[in-house]
Parts: structure tokens; sequence; C-alpha cells
């Protein structure tokens, strides 16, 4: 008995090495362009995806991807057994910009073979069939989506997680008691706001994280987060200032659909 249960545990162990491994790879793969892997230095690609215990089987469903920064790295990941579900804005939105992001992330999914297990939905509508989705992340969109929009996408993604599932969050964070007027307008959010509406719709926390920590971010700007870096706003003035601020202070939340 003894031995079946130490040999149990090296084998525990042995996996989550090899888990370790195969995150590592896509992190360091050549696949990723020069530019993401820049910005690897304050969003910790590596130290984030383990936190949310992600394994290359999974199907991981990526909600709001943007230019697809974290896909780039997540459709190597699961490459061999995995899936990645990408919920980007509507072919159908009303806004230009909406509607060209997600004909360009479209073109690159299209254009590489390392998407081959991307797909593509509507943020907006049905994610997945319910109970078909083991994780799903999002990073730095709350902020985009404040107001009832949230609730709808929190909801739907709780319906598509399997029970047991895992949610996580990466976001912009705001300090304790800031109004909504001014999370929409900074791109902050507080963490108690995320938590809130996580909870609203079944969601239990697991577990936070300071690895997206930066405490150089006052998250006071005169152009909100888009003061920092990537983005600039200001383009030239002060640029060094915002610079050696770096990107911003994230908060990193895992949560969980309860398992029945």
């Amino acid at each position: 008995m003894k031995f079946k249960f130490l040999f149990t545990i090296v084998l525990l162990i042995f996996a989550s090495v090899g888990l370790a491994d195969e995150l590592r790879d896509a992190v360091d793969s050549g696949d990723r362009s020069e530019k993401n892997v820049v910005r690897d230095e304050f969003r910790n690609p590596y130290e984030t995806l383990s936190f949310f215990q992600l394994d290359p089987a999974m199907t991981i469903l990526e909600l709001s991807p943007g230019g697809g920064w974290y896909t780039e790295i997540l459709a190597n990941f699961v490459r061999k057994s995995g899936n990645v579900i990408a919920a980007h804005f509507s072919k159908d939105s009303d806004r230009a910009y909406f509607r060209n992001s997600r004909i360009n992330f479209e073109k690159k999914v299209k254009e590489s073979n390392l998407y081959e297990k991307v797909t593509v939905v509507d943020l907006n509508s049905k994610l997945a069939d319910p109970n078909s989705v083991d994780a799903a992340l999002t990073f730095r969109n709350l902020h985009n989506w404040l107001g009832p929009n949230m609730d709808k996408i929190f909801s739907n993604t709780f319906v598509a997680l399997k029970p047991g599932g895992l949610f996580g969050i990466v976001e912009h964070r705001a300090k304790a008691g800031t109004s909504m007027e001014a999370m929409k307008k900074s791109g902050y959010v507080t963490e108690q706001h995320a938590i809130k509406i996580a909870k609203k719709h079944g969601f239990e926390l697991l577990d936070k994280s300071e690895i997206n920590a930066n405490p150089k971010d006052s998250a006071d700007h005169p152009k909100g987060v888009w003061t920092l870096p990537p983005v600039l706003r200001l383009k030239e003035k002060d640029k060094d200032k915002y610079l050696a601020i770096g990107e911003s202070d994230r908060m990193t939340l895992l949560f969980r659909k309860p398992k029945s």
C-alpha cells in the first residue's frame, strides 16, 4: 500500500513537470512574434497561465482576444490535444473598430497552421455548448464590459463551463472605492467589482495572485490606463516617465464554477 501511494505521488510530480514543460515550450516558441515577446516583462504569461491551472488537453475559451497576444501562446499550448475558442467582436458590429479587429484576427488565424485548433465565435452570443469548456480566460477586458454587457458575458461563460471549470481574469486594477464612472473613464476596475459580478453569476473565488502587480502604477493618469505603454496616448509628452512606470498594475483572479 505504501509503495502504491509513493508511486502515485511520483506519477503526479512527473505529470505536473510535463505540463509545465509544455507551457514553457509554448511561451518560448519561435512561433511568437518579436513584438509580442517584448511585452512578456509586464504580462508574465508563463506565471499567469500556470496560476490558471491550464492543461494542454483542455478546451479553453478566450474572451475578447483582441489582436491575439495570448491566443498565440494558447494555440501552441493546446495544439496536440486541446482546443481554443476565441470569442471576438461581432462581424456585424455597428462600430468599425470592432469589425476591423475581428477581420484582422480571423485573417491571422486562417493564415497560420499554428491556429488550426482555434475556433472563432461571437462574444455577445452563445459562446459554446453548455458544460463543454474546461477553462475560460480574459485579459485586460473588464473595463470594456462594465455595465449590463459584463453581466451577459459572465453569465454566458458560466453556462459554457463544465462543473468545476475555471475562469481566469487579468485586469487593470483600480484603487478600492473607485466609482463606476471613474472606472469607465480610466480603464481601471476594482477587484471588489470584478469579484462581486463573478459571484453574482455563480462563480466561487479560488485564489488571487500578485503576479501582474505593478507598484509603480498609481492608476491615476491624464488619459487613464491608455497613458501607459503600450498605447502611450500622450505620445511624446512625458513619454520617458510613463515608460519608466511600465504597463498597468493588474489584478489576477481565479474563479471556479462549482462542481455541483
